[in-house]
């Protein structure tokens, strides 16, 4: 937006020395009528003075400060399954407490291809895991985009923590269609158990993650199948 400017003085002084100039002047001037004139001036207003040393500091030092957004942690892909070989997938069946389920694993086309068949009597579980070793601090959960048999699922995230000896497991279930579905499951939501049972273990370590498993255990007996897109860990705000 374009403002006018007054230049303060200019055009009185024009006039006098027009009067001064002109060969049509009447009347003799004196020295009281040449006296220069002097340029009118206006006091700010008293809000405007006490701001004025503010504004000036501010213009210095180049402007209104901005406050600058938290960082949010970008997502981190554990496992996308380009390759075949991106990792080691190593099946655990219930065959090593008498069961008799029995789980595969197949990484093809760009998916993981968990499949099997479930047996409660004796066990009940089936598993796949990887080693991965990353610090996930400042993540809020895992996200895995899914297709399965509409069974539920677990997702198990292993930093390493043992209690009496053993491995204390970090698990969560989650759900699956026949569709392409987005799962997120928060850390917060993780339960702390030794074989199934529940024990009181300390928070999880985000910086000292070592590996990522999937189970099936919902205690239903027959053949089930998941394919997994890819797993990543996302933070707030993501």
């Amino acid at each position: 937006m374009q403002h006018s400017v007054l230049v303060v003085g200019s055009e009185p002084r024009a006039r006098v020395e027009d009067s001064l100039c002109s060969p049509h002047a009447s009347t003799p001037l004196t020295d009281s009528d040449i006296m220069p004139l002097r340029p009118t001036t206006r006091r700010l207003p008293r809000t405007a003075r006490r701001l004025l040393p503010t504004l000036l500091l501010v213009l210095a030092v180049g402007g209104w400060s901005t406050p600058i957004p938290p960082k949010v942690p970008m997502p981190i892909t554990l496992f996308d399954f380009a390759a075949a070989d991106e990792a080691s997938w190593d099946v655990v069946n219930d065959g090593v407490m008498g069961g008799r389920s029995a789980g595969y694993v197949a990484v093809e086309a760009g998916t993981l291809r968990f499949t099997g068949t479930l047996v409660t009597q004796g066990g009940g579980f089936t598993l796949v895991r990887a080693r991965r070793v990353v610090d996930l601090t400042g993540q809020i959960g895992l996200e895995l985009r899914v297709r399965g048999s509409g069974r539920r699922f677990e997702v198990e995230v292993d930093d390493g923590l043992r209690s009496y000896g053993r491995s204390v497991s970090r698990r969560a279930s989650f759900p699956s269609s026949t569709e392409w579905t987005l799962v997120r499951v928060p850390f917060a939501t993780l339960r702390s158990t030794i074989f199934g049972q529940a024990v009181n273990a300390s928070p999880i370590d985000l910086a000292r993650i070592r590996g990522v498993g999937l189970y099936m255990a919902d205690g239903q007996d027959g053949p089930f199948r998941l394919e997994v897109d890819y797993i990543r860990a996302y933070g707030a705000g993501a």
